[in-house]
């Protein structure tokens, strides 16, 4: 059974930054992928970032040069650092697993951007 966990959310000022953390429990062998989505009150779930199991990173427009995926090798934490945070990035960030076979999503962290 995989579990996927995300934490860090909250409130920040404009400018100001944040870290979220999505941690995966169980096996992660077979984990093709992790990805970053957000979904803001009204809108559809978007992607944010992707970090592949060979340790490539892809990011929306929006986010690129602001937002930095990593994690460790195992793909078991992953961490999305935010920088230069708009009103705009207010959303509900969730973790989504990639496996061969399946897939799994996290609850979800609030972040939200105060102007």
């Amino acid at each position: 059974q995989v579990v996927v966990m995300e934490s860090g959310g909250g409130l920040v000022q404009a400018g100001g930054s944040l870290r979220l953390l999505c941690t995966t429990s169980g096996t992660t062998s077979s984990m093709s992928a992790i990805e970053w989505h957000c979904q803001a009150p009204g809108n559809q779930r978007t992607l944010v970032a992707k970090i592949t199991s060979d340790g490539i990173p892809s990011y929306a427009p929006s986010v690129k040069g602001r937002f930095t995926i990593s994690g460790t090798n195992a793909r078991d934490m992953v961490y999305l650092q935010m920088n230069e945070l708009k009103p705009e990035d207010t959303a509900v960030y969730s973790c989504h697993a990639i496996f061969q076979w399946n897939h799994y999503w996290g609850p979800g962290t609030q972040v939200t951007v105060s102007s």
